[in-house]
């Protein structure tokens, strides 16, 4: 039941209940001090009346001092009523009812306050609803049971009269609390209902929509804040990925037009001329080929992205680093590559390792001027492999430095996509080296150039 209740609801009626609860828990303490203290002090006034009925001949001669407003009785020891003085009216006041006595009254043990056998009982009227209050002892004077009652009617009074402003005051105090507790739930829960407008915007389409100042003391207001620091990545990310499918249809476009273009120069007589119909067929082969290389990119990619497992096998990191550097000397023998390797082994997949190397190479060579002399170096130390490609070409901005790594991103936006590739190449060295659980960074070569740097964990044992 509670559950189908809002938030506000149940802070609401939880402090409505708790304040009912400590209400009505002073309420009765009010109620039972004031009882007890008023029936207290009517036992003190039997006392009174008591001592006067006994008067200085040991209760020989109850008229005299009789208070005209108790109810006295004496009685025998074996329940004979002696004496029956009912309560005298006065004025045009009728007489009260009687009071109910019991056939026998349990006396009291005597005690060093009160020698006497007393016993002090509320019984009700005969008639009326109305109630006494009564002291029966033992006459030390002739042995008899003397019973002295007083009517319980100004003390009942006094107590509904009580009960009613209770009742009163607790209503308005709980009206009270309700209405500021309401208002303190609705101040404190505010944040919340922004929370809610701003899911709502983004729910319709609106990525920009953010809490407005989440108060960090609060816990919602941390709440505010963590949720607008996870938007800011969701739209980072959801601008990414725009970005991303943006430049991978762009880079498709290119290719596709091309292979269009040969179909068209097919179409229109190419295979009725040698030259026109190889010139078609090549380059429908070439574009093909360079949108394999692009798709298969992406894929890879995508793969990384979804957190595939990879291979998981020691692998050892120099040979693979040997075998990367042997390859780029053959694709440009006019390269100078200098290598610096030491023995190091890392957990992972050699393929995707090797991939990345081969990346860092190509991109040395694709951005640096001929004959530019490229240096590979691999060491280990407090338990982490450092693999760097250096070069001393044109080199990096401290921009470009921070976002070399992302997708379709080309530091020299002068260079064609053909000449430059797709701006792939480093984001599957970050993405590789990530899934094995390190870091790619770039920073500047000293003396000119770039130089990027792959740190991994080292083989366990």
């Amino acid at each position: 039941m509670l559950s189908r209740l809002s938030l506000r609801a149940r802070l609401l009626l939880g402090v409505v209940l708790i304040s009912l609860l400590g209400l009505l828990a002073a309420d009765v303490a009010t109620y039972k001090s004031l009882e007890s203290f008023l029936i207290d002090r009517t036992d003190t006034s039997l006392d009174q009346a008591h001592h006067q009925l006994e008067g200085p001949r040991g209760g020989s001669d109850l008229g005299a001092g009789e208070p005209n407003r108790n109810f006295v009785e004496v009685r025998t020891l074996s329940g004979r009523i002696v004496i029956y003085r009912p309560i005298v009216a006065f004025g045009d006041t009728s007489a009260p009812p009687p009071p109910v006595l019991p056939q026998h009254i349990a006396l009291g043990s005597p005690t060093r306050n009160e020698p006497d056998r007393v016993s002090y009982l509320t019984v009700p009227a005969r008639s009326g609803g109305g109630r006494y209050r009564v002291r029966a002892s033992i006459d030390p004077g002739s042995n008899a049971i003397l019973i002295v009652a007083t009517p319980l009617n100004d003390v009942l009074s006094t107590l509904h009269r009580l009960l009613v402003i209770e009742l009163i005051a607790t209503a308005a105090v709980l009206a009270a609390l309700a209405v500021l507790a309401l208002w303190v739930v609705r101040l404190g829960l505010r944040p919340l209902h922004e929370i809610e407008l701003t899911a709502e915007a983004i729910t319709a389409g609106d990525l920009s929509s953010r809490v407005d100042h989440p108060d960090p003391q609060t816990e919602v207001g941390r709440v505010g804040s963590a949720l607008n620091t996870m938007l800011d990545r969701i739209e980072e990310s959801d601008r990414r990925l725009r970005r991303f499918v943006a430049d991978a249809s762009h880079e498709l476009r290119t290719p596709l037009a091309a292979v269009r273009a040969y179909s068209e120069l097919f179409g229109r007589g190419a295979s009725t001329r040698p030259e026109d119909l190889e010139r078609s067929m090549s380059g429908i082969t070439r574009e093909s080929e360079r949108m394999s290389l692009l798709v298969d990119d992406l894929l890879l990619l995508a793969r990384l992205d979804e957190g595939r497992a990879l291979e998981r096998k020691p692998v050892d990191l120099a040979l693979v680093a040997a075998e990367a550097v042997d390859a780029a000397r053959v694709v440009d023998p006019d390269r100078p590559v200098e290598v610096s390797v030491e023995h190091t082994e890392v957990t992972g997949d050699a393929t995707r390792l090797r991939q990345a190397i081969d990346n860092l190479l190509a991109n040395a060579r694709a951005h640096t001027p001929a004959g530019t002399s490229v240096s590979v170096d691999l060491s280990h130390a407090d338990g982490k492999a450092e693999l760097t490609v250096a070069d001393h070409g044109p080199g990096l901005t401290q921009d470009q430095a921070g976002r070399v790594f992302e997708r379709f991103y080309r530091a020299d936006d002068s260079r064609t996509r053909a000449s430059g590739g797709a701006g792939l190449g480093l984001s599957i060295v970050a993405a590789v080296v990530e899934a094995h659980g390190g870091t790619a960074e770039a920073r500047p070569t000293p003396g000119g150039g770039a130089t990027f740097v792959i740190t991994l964990p080292l083989s366990a044992g």
